[in-house]
């Protein structure tokens, strides 16, 4: 009821809270996915094997999938600051515990307790929380500030991290262990640290909802649920994000078929990779502002076509082409898949979902969306045994690349229905 409606918060004011969403989830990733950056030195310092850290991020992926659905209900029920600082510093706790080298059994709990803080407290409440506060215009910008930024956050943090592994390990003169040790502090300190600011300077006023007397206990919880499934524009919404999101897995295998099948020195893919990376504050800010201009859903479809139609192109590059070619092309890629990740959320808007059950409609589209974890790996490693070389790959890359087909009908068709009500 329009009535009711306390008056609006100022932009300014929602950017400023953006920040704080960016931050606070920002500061999460990186010592969860610590072994992007120092696998050896983990390996080493905790004596454990890679298949043994391996299993850790199994751990965690099974988590994620167990959580999105109880992640969403939980951000309809509790205040964002609450459920961000609560995952910020229980982050920092278990990167303290992980800092005394347990054995690998703790090891193991302490994963555990990261699939928690960064999946169960944090994932509703962040893509609620960022939803609720982008006015229906800005869906686009303030998804892909959100990704843009916490990839900042995160590049910026993991290069001060190596700044203190290289400080300890050639200028202090202490070992591995000892060096990886105090990253790993440091990366805790910040997260607790930054805690109580983000609690206190978090004013999530625009990302609640009033609670709704008639949606309480499990009836309201059924009703909720069946609601969500009968509406088309959920199923459409997790499509479309299903297929941006395995699009964007399929890049993960990158550096793998720059060596093998182009044979780039491991330095020069280091570069490439590298180059890759920094596309992802690039894409999400660019498919953001340019996807509210023209229209953020039907821009996000084309997006998509684009980047499976380079992605199915790349492998079947001849074999002789060199990094002049291959390098624009990655960036290309990766660009377009960042841009994809960064605004697919902005579909949530669209779907005609109230406030109150906003959460777990990220928790349901979230545990669908989220499949290629599972099935993509699967689907690379029976691409490569049955096609050799080249083959293996033009034929994983073109199924994932051709698949953005679907993705586009599926954006258009969400465009269409929002038009009809809107």
């Amino acid at each position: 009821q329009p009535e009711a409606k306390v008056a609006k918060p100022s932009l300014r004011h929602r950017y400023v809270q953006l920040l704080l969403l960016i931050v606070g989830s920002g500061v999460i990733y990186p010592a969860v996915y610590m072994r992007q950056n120092f696998e050896g030195s983990m390996l080493e310092t905790f004596d454990i094997t890679r298949a043994q850290l391996a299993e850790c991020h199994s751990i965690l992926g099974v988590i994620f999938f167990l959580t999105y659905l109880p992640s969403g209900w939980l951000s309809d029920k509790l205040p964002t600051r609450w459920l961000i600082s609560v995952s910020m510093a229980g982050t920092g706790v278990f990167a303290l515990w992980l800092s005394t080298a347990p054995d690998f059994a703790q090891i193991k709990w302490i994963f555990i307790g990261w699939g928690v803080t960064s999946g169960l407290t944090l994932w509703g409440a962040l893509i609620k929380g960022t939803s609720l506060l982008a006015p229906h215009d800005q869906q686009g910008r303030f998804f892909g500030l959100l990704e843009s930024g916490r990839g900042l956050v995160e590049a910026l943090l993991a290069s001060i991290g190596l700044a203190v592994f290289a400080y300890f390990l050639n200028r202090v003169g202490a070992g591995t262990s000892a060096s990886l040790t105090a990253v790993i502090v440091f990366y805790g300190l910040v997260a607790i640290g930054l805690a109580p600011i983000v609690f206190f300077a978090l004013r999530t006023s625009t990302m609640e909802a009033p609670p709704d007397p008639h949606r309480r206990g499990m009836s309201g919880f059924s009703r909720d649920m069946k609601e969500l499934f009968t509406n088309q524009k959920i199923w459409l919404a997790a499509l479309v994000i299903l297929i941006g999101y395995q699009i964007f897995w399929v890049t993960y295998s990158l550096a793998g078929l720059l060596e093998s099948i182009f044979q780039l020195s491991a330095v020069t893919v280091g570069a490439i990779t590298v180059g890759r990376l920094w596309m992802r504050p690039l894409g999400g800010v660019l498919a953001g502002f340019i996807g509210d201009y023209f229209k953020v859903i039907p821009f996000l479809g084309i997006l998509m076509l684009i980047a499976g139609g380079l992605l199915a192109l790349l492998p079947s590059l001849p074999a002789t082409v060199g990094v002049m070619v291959l390098f624009p092309m990655v960036l290309l890629i990766a660009l377009f898949t960042y841009g994809v990740r960064g605004i697919f959320w902005a579909t949530l808007d669209e779907c005609d979902v109230s406030a109150s059950t906003r959460g777990l409609a990220v928790g349901l589209i979230s545990l669908l969306a989220y499949t290629p974890d599972i099935y993509v790996p699967m689907v690379q490693s029976w691409a490569l045994a049955n096609w050799s070389g080249q083959q293996g790959f033009q034929v994983y890359y073109g199924l994932f690349g051709a698949s953005s087909l679907v993705g586009f009908v599926a954006a258009r068709r969400l465009a269409r229905l929002g038009k009809d009500i809107h």
